[in-house]
């Protein structure tokens, strides 16, 4: 069973750059897919994001497309979320989990707040 926690999180201007970063503890870290998902205030939880097991596979909802970029260290047990051009509709707690394909499986963490102003 996979624990994930993450950071990373902040207070950024549009146009500005979060890295996030998920530190995966339990089960065996490296044969699991892993992604990030985030819900904003009044909104259900979204997929944002999911990398496949040695990173060769990624995919992104649509608005993420050409600002996002998931990445993971099987060495260190931690999945990273580098996010740049953020727009004030990418305000949200943001989580990670394992996958399987988009779809969450799993525990969550107590994510991380991305707060982007206008």
């Amino acid at each position: 069973q996979v624990q994930p926690v993450e950071s990373g999180g902040g207070l950024v201007q549009a146009g500005g750059s979060l890295r996030l970063s998920c530190a995966a503890s339990g089960g065996t870290f490296s044969t699991y897919s892993m992604g990030w998902f985030r819900q904003a205030p009044g909104k259900e939880r979204e997929f944002v994001a999911a990398i496949g097991r040695s990173g060769g596979y990624t995919r992104y909802v649509d608005s993420a497309v050409g600002r996002f970029s998931i990445s993971r260290d099987n060495a260190n047990n931690t999945v990273y979320l580098q996010m740049s051009s953020l727009k004030p509709e990418d305000t949200a707690v943001y989580y990670c989990a394992r996958v399987i394909g988009t779809a969450p499986f799993g525990s969550w963490g107590q994510g991380t707040q991305v707060t982007v102003s206008a």
